[in-house]
């Protein structure tokens, strides 16, 4: 059943729990005041949320907790304007409002019976989590899933507390950090190295990718000359949402908004619009 609200109509939810993942981001977990709303929502990994403080405004997150999981929706929030800087300041308790859910979300029905290959950077996890989990929640639907994920240094890396649950779950994943630190004993590189490095092979594997669109356009390359199809890389863009439903025209890349037909697209969508990128 698809979540049948007005998306210009904030929905209102209470925070249940607030987690600080590094120094300037910080995941919230919350749940729809409605319990009617709560049992109804329904959305695809991908999706995305306007989420509002009442009184400064909205920005646009990724939900990151996966449809599969239903205690909670989970939005990870990285501070680095004024509505981020007022999340931040929110606790467990607090209200906000919730427009939900926006964009496509990822086909994961078509990647069924693939290898999957995660690339991501820094906050840029918080979207590939949601697969991620999705995926490790119907673990045999998906062939092998490898991880390749890097930030600045190891305490910028989100969601450290689940690695070992991945790895359990039989995921490779594949950890490293931008420069040497101390006590660091994974890889050090930049992520598009790593990935030339670990060379996966392109045969019947599906690469989605998220990240800084330094490090999103350096995987691109780096994907390419290892052989992936522009059909086989998948990105997800939703840092450029601004409203959320196609009306402020802020988020357009050449004839596309990345609310409406985003902010999940393939290097195929991505091709004709890339230098706009």
């Amino acid at each position: 059943m698809m979540h049948a609200h007005n998306p210009y109509r904030p929905d209102l939810a209470s925070i249940r729990e607030v987690v600080q993942e590094t120094a300037n981001i910080k995941t919230l977990r919350v749940v729809f005041e409605d319990e009617s709303v709560m049992h109804n929502f329904s959305f695809r990994p991908g999706q995305v949320a306007q989420l509002s403080v009442f009184g400064v405004g909205e920005s646009t997150f990724v939900i990151n907790s996966p449809p599969t999981r239903r205690e909670y929706l989970q939005f990870s929030v990285m501070r680095v304007g004024e509505v981020t800087q007022r999340i931040h300041q929110l606790n467990a308790g607090d209200q906000v409002g919730v427009r939900a859910p926006l964009g496509n979300g990822f086909d994961y029905e078509n990647m069924q019976g693939k290898d999957i290959l995660f690339i991501g950077g820094g906050i840029g996890m918080a979207p590939l989590r949601t697969l991620l989990l999705f995926m490790l929640d119907k673990r045999e639907d998906y062939g092998d899933i490898m991880v390749i994920y890097g930030a600045r240094t190891p305490h910028d890396l989100c969601y450290q507390y689940e690695f070992d649950q991945w790895q359990k779950a039989n995921v490779n994943l594949v950890l490293t950090v931008d420069n040497e630190f101390p006590g660091w004993k994974e890889r050090v590189g930049f992520v598009p190295t790593v990935l030339s490095e670990e060379s996966p092979s392109p045969h019947n594997r599906v690469a989605i990718v998220c990240g800084p669109p330094i490090m999103i356009k350096f995987v691109l390359f780096g994907l390419k000359e290892q052989g992936f199809e522009d059909s086989q890389i998948i990105t997800t863009l939703e840092r450029r949402m601004k409203c959320g439903v196609g009306i402020c025209g802020r988020c357009n890349i050449g004839a596309k908004y990345v609310c409406v037909d985003g902010p999940v697209f393939s290097r195929q969508q991505l091709s004709e619009m890339v230098n706009e990128l």
